[in-house]
């Protein structure tokens, strides 16, 4: 196949989980022998336009600042956006920009063809949907979240108006998990349309064994946590639905019963001072470690080996590959697991497979019995990261991922 990605992340520039998608299924596509074009976001018009990484074609189309005139056709509620407006028709100059590269430079200047269009959230479904238009190929509308779970209910209408419509025209919605799949259908996508397909991780890149005890040790010295202490990891943005604030509120309950416990947040985001303030007013200060900024994916490992136990409370989280990410890092994990929650798909709550744990994100006090459940444990939770890690050899590979994505791929092809 000829398989054509819109992706507002692809690298350099990565700000999540989406990034990380693009990048290592459109990798293992090229690996199974598939052509694979990328269309990305030129980050301030300074990358280089057209670029091959692992095989894969990428073209950063260079946008223009289309504020003012976009402003003078946008009702109320976007120019309530205020200064954040101009991201808005960044995203519209990207969409426009590369759909138009893809049709007219590409395919009719010169003669390339495509089997199919994979869309990536709002982000990428506008240029999908006109490509779609002009070429007549499917069209896949890959949803990685939706506004309504981003805004906890709130959010732009615009943003909401644009993912349905992406729903109606898409001739196939891939979406991450069962949770999302079932959320899709309350918003209105047509049920014969949706599949859900996992997310993955690459299991001999997240591999305990390739980190030495030193290493680890270094890591953990770095942060100044000692052996005979706990070391609690969250990993992720510093915004509302990934729960940072509700495991902060948990510590002074997990501190009463086991006071050699320390907590590490490793992320960026608007709620930073929020978190400062909560751990100084709690009177833990010294307990919670803030580490605010972006780090290397090799460094990243090093933390999830220097961690004795990953916490993720989101209270929204469509997949969650930094769990997958914990638990092929064979790392007992505790998860947020209400409303539209990934995550408990990945982890095994009970019986012999167990990996973690599954709490009420809402709640600081479930966050907290759900840490001290795995702390009681004789062994610290280290034989339920041993069966995350085969869980993950077993159901979330790349190549399994990857598989399964082209499978939907090939149904919906005319």
């Amino acid at each position: 196949m000829k398989i054509v990605h819109f992706s507002w992340e692809y690298p350099p520039v990565i700000y999540g989980g989406l990034g990380t998608f693009a990048t290592e299924i459109t990798k293992k596509q090229i690996e199974l022998e598939h052509e694979v074009t990328v269309f990305t976001l030129n980050r301030d018009n300074a990358l280089a336009t057209s670029d091959q990484i692992d095989g894969v074609e990428v073209y950063r189309p260079k946008t223009l600042d289309l504020s003012k005139p976009f402003y003078l056709c946008a009702d109320h509620e976007l120019r309530s956006w205020g200064p954040n407006f101009k991201f808005f028709a960044d995203v519209l100059s990207y969409n426009i920009m590369s759909a138009s590269q893809l049709v007219n430079s590409l395919v009719r200047k010169n003669g390339r063809s495509f089997t199919i269009i994979d869309a990536h959230d709002w982000l990428g479904i506008m240029g999908g949907m006109v490509a779609k238009k002009e070429l007549n190929i499917p069209l896949v509308f890959h949803v990685h979240s939706t506004e309504v779970g981003r805004s906890i209910g709130r959010g732009s209408h615009t943003i909401k108006d644009i993912e349905f419509e992406g729903g109606q025209v898409a001739d196939c919605v891939i979406t991450v998990s069962n949770a999302m799949a079932d959320e899709l259908l309350k918003l209105g996508f047509p049920q014969d349309k949706i599949r859900p397909c996992w997310n993955g991780v690459d299991p001999a890149k997240y591999d305990p064994t390739k980190i030495s005890n030193e290493d680890r040790l270094a890591q953990r010295r770095r942060y100044g946590v000692q052996d005979h202490e706990t070391l609690l990891f969250f990993i992720g943005r510093l915004v509302t639905v990934k729960g940072a604030d509700r495991l902060v509120r948990a510590m002074p309950q997990i501190l009463k019963d086991f006071p050699n416990t320390k907590l590490l947040i490793l992320g960026i985001g608007d709620m930073e001072d929020e978190l400062r303030s909560t751990a100084d007013g709690l009177g833990i200060h010294d307990r919670v470690i803030f580490r605010t900024e972006f780090v290397s994916e090799e460094e990243r490992i090093r933390h999830y080996a220097a961690a004795d136990i990953v916490v993720l409370p989101s209270l929204y989280e469509p997949f969650g590959i930094v769990c997958t990410e914990a638990m092929s890092m064979a790392k007992p994990t505790v998860v947020g697991a209400r409303g539209t929650n990934g995550m408990r798909e990945q982890i095994i709550p009970s019986g012999e497979k167990q990996c973690g744990i599954h709490i009420n994100p809402f709640e600081p006090k479930d966050v907290a019995w759900g840490i001290i459940q795995v702390l009681q444990l004789p062994d610290k939770g280290l034989q339920l990261g041993k069966n995350g890690r085969q869980r993950v050899l077993e159901e979330f590979s790349w190549d399994a991922v990857t598989r399964r994505t082209l499978d939907i791929y090939k149904e919906f092809l005319r």
